[in-house]
């Protein structure tokens, strides 16, 4: 019997994410970092230790400023730029190479920023999942106490603290090259995605898409539904038995906060657990087509075509193969056919 999982536990499962810690960054002012666009499955993070920085929008909208203690997630993997703010030319950087990890610095001398940069690897095409579901661009707030009283009075750590514990390990392992540091950085970077997804699902006003659905706590039991077991033939009436609410009312807060129906993120979901079981051997595909959902194989491979841009066919050879180009592979059905 599968054990029933919340739904960024089920949701880690069926997309899995590595961290990665590239550079630690002394700057004093002025300074300026230009990176981007991400390659394909990465998704690059920044974390303020100390110090502040501009975040520049491409689209050209006021800039975000960023505090220590703020993390910074860009699921997009766009070309960004982060500057001190003051305008000047920048201070040109130089890179040196440590056991763990590279470390930036200039001769700046103005006020002192203290930054970590890095990515989260996320395996094609999986990654479609997240980058559909979450905001192009993430920011957490870790400097808060969150700490709450439990019914014997004593504090437990919320989210916040529980993040701002993980970044002062890693703040402490990039400090010096200790044995195991690289991956201990990397273990550290790949909990920091899912601490950052548990404390932005939790904000009083959690970004359009996942985390605001998350964030309501009547849609849980929807949420969860729908990830453990997106086999079943869910309905709009029966999701919203589930949460206590009318149709009407259900479908309302999917289109407000998730800006996609409920049926468009099960087909979404369904066709993330079928790319992951097509990878079986042993896996037919109407046993996949069944797992998720659709009473003939015939109308699986439709939508899987649809979603996909290939073939089952196509995407097992190529995930068996590891090449991961399904276009080829169905470019030589094509030829045979």
């Amino acid at each position: 019997m599968t054990q029933t999982q919340d739904w960024l536990s089920r949701l880690l499962d069926l997309v899995p994410v590595h961290g990665r810690l590239d550079l630690r960054c002394f700057y004093g002012a002025p300074w300026r970092i230009d990176q981007g666009p991400a390659a394909h499955g990465e998704i690059p993070y920044h974390i303020l230790l100390s110090g502040s920085a501009m975040l520049e929008d491409p689209a050209g909208k006021s800039p975000t400023r960023l505090s220590a203690g703020d993390i910074l997630v860009l699921p997009q993997g766009p070309l960004h730029m982060l500057h001190d703010g003051s305008g000047a030319p920048a201070v040109p950087a130089q890179a040196r190479s440590k056991l763990n990890l590279t470390i930036s610095e200039n001769d700046g001398d103005g006020s002192r920023l203290d930054m970590l940069c890095g990515h989260f690897v996320l395996a094609t095409p999986h990654d479609r999942l997240l980058r559909n579901y979450l905001p192009p661009r993430l920011v957490v707030h870790t400097a808060a106490t969150d700490a709450v009283p439990d019914e014997n009075g004593i504090a437990e750590s919320g989210a916040a603290a529980q993040l701002s514990g993980l970044v002062a390990l890693m703040r402490h392992e990039s400090a010096a090259d200790h044995l195991g540091g690289r991956a201990m950085l990397n273990a550290l970077s790949t909990a920091l995605f899912a601490l950052t997804l548990r404390l932005a699902s939790e904000a009083s006003e959690a970004p359009m898409g996942l985390l605001a659905l998350a964030g309501h706590p009547r849609l849980a039991p929807a949420l969860d539904a729908l990830f453990n077991q997106p086999g079943r033939a869910w309905t709009l009436p029966d999701l919203a038995r589930l949460c206590h609410m009318s149709r009407a009312t259900l479908a309302r807060h999917f289109d407000e906060k998730l800006g996609r129906s409920a049926s468009d993120l099960l087909t979404d979901i369904r066709m993330t657990v079928a790319a992951g079981e097509l990878r079986k051997p042993s896996a037919s595909t109407g046993a996949v087509a069944e797992a998720v959902g659709y009473q003939s194989e015939a109308a699986f491979q439709r939508a899987f075509k649809q979603h996909m841009g290939v073939t089952p066919a196509a995407w097992r050879r190529a995930a068996r193969s590891g090449t991961g180009d399904a276009a080829d592979s169905e470019a030589a059905d094509s030829e045979l056919s």
